[in-house]
């Protein structure tokens, strides 16, 4: 806060817990309302200076930053596996994830600009683009790290400055991050914020001095928050929320490919905690059965282990609590009369049996109706779903009230352009699943959320358009 180490004024922790072994590994700051307005003061005292500041030199601040997070990666990948139970080979890869995100960010600096309209006589007209002033990012509990450093990068270039609050259960690596923006920012420019979502994290969203707010999480808390906010101010605020997000199989696809991209998809290297994973696989009939024993096959290898351990495909869930809504999830499977194919059992022999873990699970024959077909479960559950014709599985893709991501396997051109067209989801794959790429822009429809990132709109969501007339 303010350039400095602190606590919160009221002097409460939470307890850091590794998910691993439910052991306490430290403790963090309880943040709330009155370290809130400390932080806004202080934000507001920066911000004048860094919006006055020449983009480059803000520019040259991230990449800076950039720098320091590549030399400290393997810390700060450790750190995430201690706190969030994904395995270290994950957590190493969103450090490389995070450098080309925040350089390809600075390197948009110069491109925030206004226009000029034809004008009138005696008259010029022209648009500019400027900072909010101070922006609330709040951030999710499955890439702690990646998040931290990349969703800061757009306000900051933009000229706002930054209160982040990361998620309660994974603050560590945020908190570690700290001491970079301490060095390479002034004061005020970037403070960290730990503690609840219902204490800071609300405190934030209400606080009439932060114009800006933009939340990556659960549907059901973004829609609190837009609620939220619009009790003391008229707020911009974006969201990425969550998905069930479908991958759909047509008959003509290369299935070797179509398994693998349906595995890669689900993200079961992180235990499926990802809004983007592509949930519900859904299948043409004639290779239904192919696909499911292939994916079954695979799924029933994967090893759950410690996260620090290399040898591990899948490490623990966030939370007991997590590890409960997930095994409730199987039981609904079980329920409605899904197939349960493979997985979704809890460990609990040795080590393991001391953390959150469960084996990827994979449903077949599930009713897209259903509960396991249309709730998001944050967790290593795979539902997979029979369809006959095109317009029965574009019917069943969009059967939810997510509309986050979409993937689709086929060698036909039409198929592939008609699906991209008519699939309710802001971000969609041909023959590919969960990768993201510098400069397309991501950001879900319908519940998933408002607003896109990772391009040059991140950034201008950042500004306020203002219009100029001159009468010479």
């Amino acid at each position: 806060m303010n350039g400095e180490r602190v606590g919160a004024l009221s002097g409460a922790t939470l307890d850091v817990v590794n998910p691993a072994t439910n052991a306490v590994i430290g403790q963090i700051p309880r943040c709330d309302e009155r370290d809130v307005g400390k932080a806004v003061a202080a934000a507001q005292r920066a911000a004048p200076g860094w919006r006055a500041a020449e983009p480059q030199r803000r520019a040259a601040a991230l990449l800076a930053f950039a720098d320091a997070v590549a030399e400290r990666g393997e810390e700060l990948a450790r750190l995430d596996s201690l706190d969030n139970g994904s395995p270290l080979h994950e957590m190493r890869n969103d450090i490389g994830l995070a450098t080309s995100q925040i350089r390809y960010m600075a390197g948009l600096a110069l491109e925030i600009r206004g226009r000029t309209m034809p004008e009138t006589p005696a008259h010029l007209h022209y648009t500019m683009r400027q900072p909010f002033g101070v922006v609330a990012r709040i951030i999710a509990f499955n890439h702690p790290l990646m998040f931290a450093a990349t969703k800061i990068a757009a306000p900051l270039v933009a000229g706002n400055c930054v209160i982040l609050k990361p998620s309660e259960f994974t603050s560590l690596s945020a908190l570690a991050m700290a001491q970079d923006f301490a060095r390479l920012f002034p004061p005020g420019v970037v403070q960290v914020l730990t503690g609840l979502g219902s204490e800071v994290g609300d405190a934030l969203v209400r606080h009439p001095g932060i114009p800006r707010i933009a939340f990556i999480g659960s549907a059901a808390t973004g829609r609190r928050i837009q609620a939220s906010a619009a009790t003391t101010a008229v707020k911009t605020v974006t969201l990425e929320l969550g998905g069930k997000n479908p991958v759909v199989v047509f008959p003509d696809a290369d299935l070797d490919l179509a398994v693998e991209g349906a595995i890669r998809g689900m993200n079961f290297t992180w235990q499926g905690q990802s809004c983007g994973s592509t949930s519900r696989l859904l299948v043409h009939r004639d290779c239904y059965e192919d696909v499911v024993a292939k994916v079954g096959e695979r799924l029933a290898k994967m090893r759950p282990g410690s996260p620090l351990d290399p040898a591990s495909d899948t490490g623990a869930i966030v939370t007991p609590q997590q590890l409960d809504k997930v095994l409730s999830y199987i039981e609904i499977g079980k329920s409605e009369q899904a197939r349960l194919v493979t997985g979704g059992e809890r460990l609990t022999d040795g080590d393991l049996g001391r953390g959150n873990f469960v084996t990827p699970a994979l449903f077949a024959d599930v009713d897209p109706a259903g509960r396991l077909a249309t709730e998001e479960i944050f967790g290593p559950v795979l539902a997979a779903i029979p369809f006959g014709t095109y317009d029965e599985a574009i019917a069943i893709a969009n059967s939810v009230e997510y509309g986050l991501t979409a993937s689709v396997f086929t060698r036909d051109l039409r198929t592939a352009l008609a699906f991209a067209r008519d699939v309710d989801a802001g971000y969609v794959w041909v023959n590919e699943t969960a990768r993201h790429f510098l400069g397309a822009p991501f950001g879900g429809v319908k519940n998933s959320g408002v607003g896109r990132e990772e391009d040059l709109e991140e950034i201008e969501s950042y500004t306020q358009l203002k219009s100029v007339n001159i009468r010479f």
